[in-house]
């Protein structure tokens, strides 16, 4: 279990936020234990407060922090630590969200504290996310694991290195799903079906997918549904044509990492 005393959530923009909305939905952390420092107002911190969490308080209410959540922008967080960095006891665990930090930086700007590195998806706001998880230190990873095990797919990662490879993988990746989604939509529509109706049936089709898919294989599921010799079979073989869908998302996730760490620079 985390030790007693306030999970501080620096930043509450749209990853802060749904991680915010998560752990209430979630349970995970009770409002009461709750402090977010946000410079602006925000919909997700006000539900907060009304359930019993502090918004802005002084500084001195962070001397019993267990938990420092970083979900500012990489460009700011120096900035953004300096006046709180005095107030932490010397027990308190620094939890960043951040892209592209790594650890070595985080540890040079703030200090010697534990930290540990979470790359969340925004589906932890309805408890259904994906995070990976990396730390050097044995407490600061269990941290990270207990605050987002309950509201998503958790994997430890064996490496820091592998941080931007897992965010432009799994932090990206929903938008990638989007865009096929339209794509296959606007494909539907180019055979003959109003724009409507393509959409309508595509974005069920995800939603179809997701669902069913489970644990099985994935070449598993794909044979479910691709017969040899029938339609889907003929539209995999024009998508996959040369290796080209495996080649555009090998680009893709390769070019997602590499403005992963020049955001972290």
């Amino acid at each position: 279990m985390i030790a007693q005393g306030p999970i501080v959530l620096v930043g509450c923009g749209r990853l802060g936020s749904a991680i915010l909305e998560g752990w209430l939905l979630t349970g995970t952390v009770a409002a009461e234990d709750l402090i977010v420092l946000s410079p602006s107002e925000k919909p997700a911190a006000e539900a907060a407060r009304t359930r019993g969490a502090r918004i802005n308080p002084p500084l001195e209410t962070l001397t019993q922090a267990r938990v420092v959540v970083l979900a500012v922008k990489p460009a700011i967080w120096r900035d953004v630590m300096a006046p709180i960095a005095p107030f932490l006891n010397d027990r308190a665990v620094i939890l960043s969200v951040m892209a592209g930090v790594a650890a070595p930086t985080l540890a040079e700007g703030i200090g010697g504290w534990p930290i540990v590195r979470v790359m969340p998806t925004t589906g932890v706001s309805r408890g259904r996310g994906v995070a990976s998880v990396w730390s050097a230190d044995a407490r600061a990873e269990a941290v990270g694991r207990e605050l987002f095990a309950p509201m998503a797919e958790t994997v430890v990662l064996k490496d820091e290195t592998l941080m931007d490879a897992a965010t432009a993988v799994a932090g990206s990746g929903a938008a990638y799903f989007y865009a096929f989604t339209d794509a296959l939509a606007r494909a539907g529509e180019a055979a003959g079906l109003d724009a409507a109706t393509a959409d309508v049936l595509a974005r069920a089709t995800l939603r179809s997918a997701a669902d069913s898919m489970g644990d099985d294989a994935l070449d598993a599921l794909i044979g479910r549904i691709a017969s040899p010799g029938g339609s889907t079979r003929a539209g995999l073989d024009a998508l996959d044509q040369n290796e080209r869908l495996k080649t555009m998302l090998i680009d893709t996730v390769a070019a997602a990492v590499r403005r992963n760490r020049e955001m972290g620079a």
